[in-house]
């Protein structure tokens, strides 16, 4: 591994990316589709549950014997492991790989763990890339550490908001409370089973096998409720919609202290997952969160970290007194402090006071041995000098002739812990203590037959596990208990009431919930009380729904929003869908809602919500609601401004060629004033083409599509992302779209109109190019006769060159020819070019031959060039008179040259200048008399 000293300040980072951002933004996901893109890789996770799920995710793709997992208490290691998935801890030091990635490295200011992240931040590398994971807090310690990475922000997929304070009992479904000790769990758990019938726990003290299991409940849907510690905070992945923080303070070892923004940040972040948005809060008795909390944890914004930790991983093992003196060792380095003693080092302190241990570690090998011993985790959470005596115990061992643990001792610690029996707290303290011999049989060294021992201890701990969540799943999931069923006897009427987040509840139970103006009856709600249910809860669902409908009409347009299929959005619930209308901006609105919605609400809500969709067609589509209205648009310009509305503001010229011919300047000016451009090949709406428009004009499109082909709304195609000029066309999109958000298909490729536009003025000026005055240069691309050649202005303008470029131009009516012209031959190298000379020069020069400089030198190329098609048959025109009329035609409107006077067509037409005098016939008599010369020569 690379040691950061040994790199110059300038270079250290140098093929290091740190990829930095909050919660859901993809940032792990990222990191293995990068790993996966090289021949071999490396990441180091937080936590073994997160390994475990990145391990099964990467066999999934690449197969067992392929990838390796190895964490503290796990290792399941092929012959020929490509990639390695591992927490930080466990990482092999002496693999190299060609990708390195470190999840998490924010934790490298972490007083317990922290010293293991910096290390692995400062020296571990990919051969070829190294990746650092984390939150943007750590950025200014790594910009001052590493100058040379690459940084890279990643944005949050969903909006992360406040959501206050709420009782338990009105919690939203898919939500997660949060405590900070094992009995505020089960407190809290155990009152969530008798209000809401249940929820699943996690905390760190369960193994991983027992939180998977009751994350499998929560997930599937059996529970809507998770409680949990702060262990949900990193690496769980679930579909959480609200997160309430039951207490804001907890006690991190050493101390009882609040928690930080950032740390609140990282648990908070767990609701909302990928595109769905979370909300965060507090329940119970937990302090209110100032205001400026709130608002650093919805922007993702928070004080950076002040340093890192650090400790020497130079260790000296010819004494234990150097040992200690290395692992006490302060850091060289700006930005990083020295760690706090962890429980190795305290280990460590302890057992060098035991003379037995002492007399035994007199050698490098020995010592080395010690501090091994020394890192075997705390799992039982015992007091330092319990967990000290296990660990010299573990030492003796090695240090006897044997140099193994012996079986009979370690069966003896195995059988104690092998028992299912007992309620929770005894079965976790039974986990943690297997986990401990867990992690000491994946030393291979330390035990004879290390495979057997490896397989007996994980079997326990998965016998351990299920029955655990078994227990947890008894105690805090209750069923549909008898209670409701014999209420449902005794009563005919039962009550039923509906909390603020549109839950119903019958008698306690809940029933069904209100999805903006409907009932959603729940789907465990079934068998002999269905019916009764059901009718208690509709008679409360039809005065709520009124209540909906009431509030809804009086509601303000930003609390109103559309999808992309055209789904109407209120309170976070579908309320109605757009269907296509008489007219393609008057779309018709379908209300979603029972039958308790009738009546004078019914027509209320269909009232507002015509007046939202109108307000936000005229809002982002005003160029065509301007034009529908116009009164001022007379003849043929109101045809045109009908079509183009109908085609939501993108005519191709050809289709209404004949419509535009017709129109005089006054009826274009009236378009033009609407915002109406014509281009050489499209008649548009500039305006149409931004984002926020685009997104109307492709529902509208769409609306009309699904109403005519039956395309479902579901399915609508995605535009081309914002910023490009043109894309690759997509052959299944149906024909229509493309033209509806402001694309053209020109042959493998859709490109922007008012790119092409922009290419079409380009070749105008290059086709049609005139010296204004004696001496002007032909631009690049100009070619001499008509026609012109590719430049690469043009395809940086749509982004394509070589065929697409080519299928670009066919398309907008230009054919090409080979045709041979006459330019400077290429100087020879070295050669001092000739002095320029000017047209006088030349033409004084002309009259006498005897001091004529040498002939400029040229070459025949062959050239691309392009012009446009040839005329039809029947047009007997010149093409020069041709080229004239496109060019005036394609000019109206537009500011003339300079150099044009405004009342050109009243003058007398200039006849040409009699040319056998210029210097270009000059120039042509010496070109005829070298090659007179060259041919005699010859």
């Amino acid at each position: 591994m690379t040691e950061i000293h040994h790199q110059s300040a300038n270079s250290r980072g140098r093929h290091v990316t740190a990829v930095l951002g909050p919660t859901n933004t993809g940032k792990t996901h990222l990191a293995v589709e990068q790993m996966l893109g090289h021949a071999s890789g490396m990441i180091g996770l937080p936590l073994r549950l997160l390994a475990r799920e990145i391990y099964d995710r990467v066999v999934d793709i690449k197969g067992s014997g392929a990838v390796a997992l190895i964490t503290g208490e796990e290792k399941i290691v092929p012959k020929a492991p490509r990639y390695y998935i591992c927490t930080v801890e466990a990482m092999p030091r002496s693999v190299e790989v060609e990708f390195i990635a470190i999840d998490e490295v924010q934790l490298a200011g972490d007083e317990e763990r922290g010293h293991i992240f910096s290390d692995r931040l400062l020296n571990w590398r990919g051969t070829r890339e190294t990746m650092l994971l984390g939150a943007e807090t750590i950025r200014p310690l790594l910009q001052q550490i590493l100058p040379a990475a690459n940084f890279i922000t990643r944005p949050r997929f969903s909006n992360l908001s406040y959501g206050g304070q709420k009782k338990i009992t009105r919690m939203p479904r898919r939500s997660a409370i949060v405590a900070f000790s094992s009995e505020a769990v089960y407190t809290i758990a155990e009152f969530i089973r008798r209000q809401r019938g249940g929820a699943a726990v996690v905390m760190g003290a369960l193994s991983p096998r027992t939180r998977n299991a009751q994350v499998a409940l929560y997930q599937s849907g059996e529970v809507d409720f998770l409680v949990a510690t702060d262990a949900i905070g990193m690496g769980l992945n679930m579909d959480v919609g609200h997160v309430a923080f039951a207490a804001t303070r907890k006690f991190d070892g050493s101390r009882s202290r609040d928690l930080m923004p950032a740390e609140l940040a990282q648990i908070a972040g767990r609701a909302g997952r990928h595109m769905n948005d979370g909300t965060f809060g507090i329940t119970g008795d937990a302090t209110a969160l100032d205001g400026d909390v709130v608002q650093q944890i919805e922007n993702h914004r928070f004080d950076p970290l002040k340093r890192l930790q650090w400790r020497s991983t130079k260790l000296d093992y010819s004494s234990l007194q150097n040992l200690s003196r290395c692992l006490a060792q302060s850091p060289d380095l700006p930005g990083f402090t020295k760690a706090r003693a962890a429980g190795d080092v305290l280990a460590l302190e302890t057992l060098a006071r035991d003379s037995a241990i002492i007399h035994m570690a007199t050698n490098p090998a020995a010592i080395d041995r010690l501090w091994q011993v020394c890192q075997i985790p705390d799992y039982r959470n015992t007091t330092s000098n319990e967990h000290a005596s296990l660990l010299a115990s573990v030492f003796k061992f090695l240090m006897s002739d044997s140099a193994a643990i012996p079986e009979d001792w370690l069966q003896q610690q195995l059988d104690y812990a092998d028992k299912t029996d007992g309620d929770i707290d005894t079965l976790a303290t039974r986990i943690a203590h297997i986990r401990t011999w867990t992690f000491v049989a994946n030393r291979g060294d330390w035990l004879d037959n290390a495979d057997k021992w490896r397989e007996n201890t994980r079997a326990i701990e998965e016998r351990l596990s299920d029955a655990l969540h078994e227990k947890l799943t008894q105690r805090f999931i209750d069923r549909r208990t008898s209670v409701l069923m014999r209420r449902l006897r005794e009563k005919d009427d039962l009550m039923a009431e509906i909390n603020t987040a549109g839950e119903i509840q019958v008698e306690g139970e809940f029933v069904g919930r209100l999805d903006g103006f409907r009932f959603i009856a729940d789907s465990h709600a079934g068998g002999a009380q269905e019916k009764a249910l059901r009718a208690a809860s509709l008679k409360a669902a039809a005065e709520k729904i009124a209540e909906r409908a009431d509030e809804f009409a009086k509601c303000e347009d930003q609390h109103i929003s559309f999808d992309g299929t055209g789904k109407v959005i209120w309170r976070e619930h579908v309320i109605a869908r757009l269907q296509a209308g008489t007219t393609i901006l008057k779309p018709d609105i379908e209300i979603f809602a029972d039958e308790q919605l009738s009546g004078h609400e019914r027509e209320r809500v269909q009232k507002r919500l015509a007046t939202f969709v109108d307000a936000q067609i005229a809002k982002h589509l005003e160029p065509l609601v301007n034009l529908s209205t116009a009164e001022d648009i007379e003849g043929l310009g109101r045809g045109v401004a009908f079509r183009l509305c109908e085609e939501l503001g993108v005519l191709k010229r050809e289709d209404v060629a004949a419509d535009i011919k017709l129109l005089d300047q006054n009826l274009r000016k009236q378009l033009r004033k609407y915002g109406v451009r014509f281009g050489a090949y499209h008649v548009f709406c500039p305006a149409l083409l931004k984002p926020a428009a685009v997104r109307w004009t492709m529902l509208l499109w769409a609306l009309n599509q699904a109403k005519s082909t039956q395309m479902s709304l579901d399915y609508i195609p995605q535009p081309p992302q914002q910023g490009l000029t043109s894309v690759v066309a997509d052959s299944t999109i149906p024909a229509g779209f493309y033209q509806s958000v402001g694309f053209r298909q020109c042959g493998k490729r859709a490109v922007r109109i008012d790119m092409l536009e922009r290419v079409a003025d380009m070749i105008r000026v290059l086709i049609f190019w005139k010296p204004e005055k004696q001496g002007d240069e032909r631009p690049a691309g100009s070619i001499e006769g008509g026609g012109f050649s590719v430049t690469a202005d043009m395809m940086s303008l749509v982004g394509c060159s070589g065929e697409d470029f080519t299928a670009i131009l066919q398309t907008l009516g230009y054919r090409m020819e080979q045709r041979t012209v006459t330019q400077p031959a290429t100087p020879v190298e070295d050669t001092p070019p000739e002095p320029a000379v000017s047209d006088d020069a030349v033409e004084s020069k002309t009259a006498d031959d005897s001091d004529a400089p040498a002939p400029v030198e040229t070459q025949e190329t062959t050239l691309e060039v392009w012009l446009p098609k040839r005329p039809a048959k029947n047009r007997q025109k010149p093409s020069g008179q041709i080229r004239n009329k496109r060019a005036k035609r394609n000019n109206q409107g537009r500011k003339p040259a300079p150099n044009r006077s405004a009342n050109k067509r009243s003058k007398p037409e200039k006849k040409m200048p009699d040319l056998k005098d210029s210097p270009f016939a000059a120039l042509a008599e010496l070109k005829k008399t070298l090659e007179k010369t060259q041919g005699k020569d010859n």
